[in-house]
């Protein structure tokens, strides 16, 4: 599995973690999981948030094909980009291709592709109940009246609007 000489004791659980998942990325995708958890790095702060490297396509040589050694040719980097910004980031290319070569520390990448997607988890839009007026109101007022801690308060008044503004109009 490792390639780490075997040690007693407790071991974090990235590293085991990265021993099972680099196998798989490698074989799927042609990266690691070093890429992608230095990538923010990479990227630098302005595409760090948009971006994110979804697989490396090394080049299949003919010598391989007929069974010689040949030599190393560097990959294609496919990178997945947010809309618009894919446009400035494919103006950064050449800097960011010296980055991941600089990363790997040999010139692995020789081209960038960039494919406009979305890159982060689409936000889940929170729901906000009703706020409660009358006697229901009032009955919550007095539910909560004898707590001390205004953070836990306030965590039960939301709480309470959420629960009786869900039995319906009877309470209103």
């Amino acid at each position: 599995m490792s390639s780490r000489p075997f040690r007693r004791g407790a071991m974090q659980i990235s590293e085991v973690a990265n021993d099972l998942i680099d196998p798989v990325l490698a074989k799927r995708a042609g990266i690691n999981t070093m890429l992608l958890g230095a990538w923010d790095e990479i990227a630098g702060s302005a595409f760090a948030d948009c971006s994110r490297p979804e697989k490396i396509a090394w080049p299949r040589r003919a010598s391989e094909m007929a069974g010689e050694g040949g030599g190393y040719q560097p990959g294609v980097l496919t990178i997945a980009c947010e809309g618009s910004r894919a446009l400035f980031l494919s103006h950064q290319q050449g800097e960011l291709i010296q980055r991941i070569n600089e990363f790997f520390g040999f010139p692995a990448i020789r081209q960038v592709r960039i494919v406009q997607k979305p890159v982060s988890p689409p936000t889940k839009r929170r729901w906000a109940p009703r706020p409660l007026t009358g006697e229901a109101a009032r009955h919550l007022d007095d539910l909560v009246q004898g707590i001390e801690g205004d953070a836990l308060k306030a965590a039960l008044k939301r709480l309470g609007t959420a629960v009786l503004g869900k039995q319906g109009s009877t309470r209103r």
